[in-house]
This record gives C-alpha cells, structure tokens and sequence, in this order.
C-alpha cells in the first residue's frame, strides 16, 4: 500500500489554508509568492509529539508542495529518528513562502502580520496534538517561537524547547568561508548538547531507542529518508531520495526566480 498525506481537509487546517495571506502580507520583493505558500510536513492527524519550526521552504519544496524534504530535512529527519521520532512530528516554517534574497528574513523577523498568521498555525498545532516539544532550526525560527511564546496561547505551552543551529549551516556561505569541516563538528556539537534535553523530554517515542550523539561528522546513518507518508498522493518515490533533484536556474536574477530545474537522478531512472 503507498501511505501518502491526506492533506488540509480537516479543520481547523482547512481555514488557515484557505485564509493564508498573499503579497499584500508577504511583499514580492522578500518572498517569491510566486511559487505559492508551502505549509507543513508531517502529522495534521493529533499524533503528534514533537514539533519542528523550520525557516523557508526552497526549490525541492516548492515541486513537492511540502516542506524540509531536501537536504535539511534528510539531516533533521536523522534528528529525530535520535528522539525515536519517526512519525509522530509535524513541522512548519517561520515563513510559508521561500524567501527571496539574503536580508529577505531577517527584515520581516518582528513582522507583526506575518508573525500573526504563523501564530494561527502555532496555536492550532499545539492545541490538537500532545506536543512534548518544540525545536526551532536556525535564529529567525528561534525568533519566530518567542514571537509566539510572548501571546496568551503560547504563553500557555509548557514542554520542552530547543534552539538548534539549522541543518544547513555548515553549508551556508558564513560557515564554509572558514572551515567548512570544523562547522559541521560545531553544528554536531550542538545538536548533541539539544539531543540531552530533548531525549529525556519525549515521554511517548514511536521507537524507544538508546541516545547515540552523533560524532564530528554526519554518516550514512545519520540521515533519514523522507516517508512517502508525508508527501502528497502520486509524488514519485525520487522526490524523497538523498540525492539533489531540483535547482534553481537562470542566466539573471529574473530568470533564476523564475525557473527550477527537475531532473530525476541518474541511479533512480527506470531506463
């Protein structure tokens, strides 16, 4: 049988997809509203046990319609399986739509419009689902919880939090300018010092499992493959794989907005 996610049927995420604000929120020149809001990964269902506050949907993300499937959400979906989380989460971004240029974020970090949408999704989620706890991934979602915790309904939350570096990091152009290896054992550091905390704050684990700190550097292992059951229905098994499939193209800043490129991995082509 192919699990696939169901999608937004069910209140109270049908409203807030069906009320998600557009360019008069969210202004064309940060964010390319142009390839749409991408909402969420994960459970919608009230399983879930831990939640995950990403930063920006990017190329994979907009072909696949949901969020953290590439390269960060292989290493993150790795985290949690360290959590014994392997489908009891749900996860959604500081922003829905991918920001666009490297300041994008960072002006509309206090946005007040902004921060009242993801608040919706924020009170929704932790009001339906028995959350145990909350790991933001980088400082704008970091950020982005505060925001929240400072409302009366997120004054009210009461599990565990974490404020882990994001999974990219090492690859971000600040860490790779010094040493890209010595990022990735930093990164790592910090996961394991998170990993401390949130291990013992997961009560209810879908796989109760021995914590294992990660070392100086990510192994095979150490990554996890996206379950079909997060992806909506008819996405083809590739668009979960480890391997890059989609990029952002274009000979101007135009044209690299305007265009992804799909290409299905040598080794996973049936021909």
């Amino acid at each position: 049988m192919t699990e696939f996610d169901p999608g937004y049927g069910q209140e109270p995420y049908a409203s807030l997809v069906a009320g998600c604000p557009g360019p008069e929120v969210n202004p064309a020149a940060d964010f390319r509203v142009e390839w749409g809001p991408i909402f969420h990964r994960g459970r919608l269902d009230g399983t879930a046990r831990l939640l995950v506050l990403g930063q920006d949907p990017a190329a994979h993300e907009a072909i696949a319609r949901r969020i953290l499937i590439g390269t960060a959400g292989r290493r993150i979906q790795g985290f949690l399986a360290k959590l014994g989380i392997t489908h009891s989460y749900t996860m959604i971004n500081t922003f829905v739509y991918s920001v666009y240029g490297q300041t994008g974020g960072n002006r509309h970090a206090h946005d007040p419009a902004i921060g009242a949408y993801r608040h919706r999704w924020l009170d929704a989620l932790t009001a339906t689902n028995p959350i145990d706890a909350v790991v933001a991934l980088g400082t704008l979602a970091d950020k982005a919880f505060h925001h929240w915790r400072a409302t009366p309904t997120g004054s009210q939350y009461s599990g565990a939090y974490q404020h882990i570096l994001h999974p990219t990091y090492p690859d971000s152009s600040t860490a790779a300018d010094g040493d890209p290896t010595a990022a990735m054992a930093a990164m790592l550091a910090n996961w394991n010092a998170a990993l401390d905390v949130l291990h013992p704050a997961i009560t209810h684990p879908d796989l109760v499992t021995p914590l294992v700190h990660y070392g100086d550097d990510l192994t095979p292992g150490d990554l996890a493959t996206i379950p079909e059951r997060d992806l909506p229905a008819g996405l083809p098994a590739w668009m979960r794989a480890d391997e890059a499939w989609a990029s952002r193209q274009g000979t101007s800043p135009v044209e690299r907005r305007a265009t992804i490129v799909v290409t299905i991995p040598t080794d996973l082509r049936p021909f």
